[in-house]
């Protein structure tokens, strides 16, 4: 019901779009198109990465979507938003579930020329579909639906591999939409790529020497593609796309037993949670001495986190340091 809704209210946007500016705006795009290349993504780290790829090229503007702090999984467009992308060169975005209004959006455009990319479809083989592991409550919803198809993880940016893999397939989309200016876009996803690989050998490094190899999130568990990048092993209160926030008293005494039994010492918890959940297994176990540390999903960054100067690689280099001591 829910993706039959976004499609009318998109359908119908776009027809009343088309019927007051299609043609205009289609003439003036074909008299600017060397002049200008508008880029729109939907969430953060997707928008940092176009910063980097076209650093220089003053005529790529790159815009994003998302940027009132507003979760990847409740986020919902603007008739303005709908608008913006029909009349873009490139639209980002990362697919999935939670992004089935983009997929409708594309499909009811009118615009030839606009370039979409849906990242999780990219990945192709390499996407993952959600896991429910020992000890990790199941939404109530799909304990009803025992045929239900799974969904992918749509977490896709929390891997650094992915990440590499994915700024080359944005920069051959690029390539593509702004020709003139390919040469600099491949220059410039290459020495970012380089970043990329030198955090992530540093993270290869800090799981290698690692004092243990288990995480225990008192909260969703968004992490899949990045524990799997590592052999890290892993247990949560929820699935990383969950809309649940109550944990069974199930889930809390497993979670609370592992702690005794791994004798671990922290509980790691998402941006933005209240953290009652965490608090409530370290309350379970034998010690009560575990302490709480944050990792950053990047799923509700806000323009004034992007203007104060945080990066995806920044993040992913406080994500480490949070997993170094997670681990040891």
């Amino acid at each position: 019901m829910k993706r039959i809704l976004s499609a009318l209210l998109i359908i119908t946007i776009l027809i009343c779009s088309t019927t007051l500016a299609s043609c205009s705006v289609h003439k003036e795009k074909e008299q600017n198109r060397g002049e200008e290349i508008t880029i729109i993504t939907t969430i953060f780290p997707i928008y940092d990465w176009l910063r980097n790829i076209t650093q220089n090229v003053n005529s790529a503007k790159v815009a994003i979507l998302a940027d009132s702090g507003a979760d990847l999984h409740s986020f919902q467009p603007t008739a303005e938003d709908i608008i913006n992308i029909q009349n873009c060169d490139l639209f980002v975005f990362v697919g999935g579930e939670s992004d089935e209004w983009a997929e409708d959006t594309v499909e009811n455009a009118n615009n030839p020329d606009m370039i979409a990319l849906n990242l999780l479809s990219a990945l192709g083989g390499m996407a993952k579909q959600e896991e429910i592991i020992e000890g990790m409550q199941e939404e109530k919803e799909k304990e009803e639906k025992e045929e239900e198809k799974k969904e992918y993880d749509e977490h896709i940016w929390l891997s650094l591999k992915n990440s590499k893999f994915l700024v080359d397939v944005i920069t051959k989309a690029l390539c593509e939409a702004d020709k003139n200016n390919a040469a600099l876009y491949k220059s410039n996803a290459s020495k970012y790529s380089e970043k990329l690989s030198s955090l992530d050998e540093k993270y290869e490094n800090c799981v290698n020497s690692a004092k243990n190899n288990t995480l225990l999130f008192g909260d969703r568990f968004p992490f899949r593609y990045l524990t799997d990048d590592y052999s890290i092993n892993y247990y949560a209160a929820f699935v990383g796309c969950s809309a649940e926030t109550e944990a069974s008293f199930e889930t809390i005494s497993f979670l609370s037993d592992k702690i005794d039994e791994l004798l671990l010492k922290y509980v790691i918890v998402l941006e933005g949670t209240d953290h009652s959940i965490a608090k409530t297994i370290i309350e379970n176990t034998a010690t009560k001495d575990a302490e709480i540390i944050m990792m950053n999903s990047m799923q509700s960054i806000a323009a004034k986190d992007i203007k104060s100067g945080v990066t995806y690689i920044s993040l992913m280099q406080e994500n480490l340091e949070a997993l170094e001591k997670a681990l040891n």
